[in-house]
């Protein structure tokens, strides 16, 4: 009763594919998980700005968009948005 070798090198190349889709469908999930953590701390700037900016009348509006363009762009971006809302 032993392994029989075609079924041995079946497993190792099936182990393999999994390793390579896995490579390949995990890249496009950091890229995302990525996007998702910036647009939170861009949400996070744009409140930030709201309460400092509040005593002057300065508000940026806090909206999916705005977050993602602080999130992708960063200070650049804020800066941006304060600028288009003077």
């Amino acid at each position: 009763m032993g392994i029989d070798l075609s079924v041995f090198i079946t497993y190792i190349g099936a182990i393999l594919l999994l390793f390579i889709f896995g490579r390949i469908f995990l890249w496009p999930l950091k890229i995302i998980l990525k996007l998702v953590l910036n647009s939170v701390i861009g949400a996070a700037a744009i409140m930030l700005v709201n309460l400092v900016g509040s005593a002057i009348g300065l508000m940026i509006p806090l909206n999916i968009i705005n977050a993602c363009i602080v999130g992708i762009l960063g200070l650049p971006g804020a800066i941006m948005l304060i600028i288009l809302t003077l």
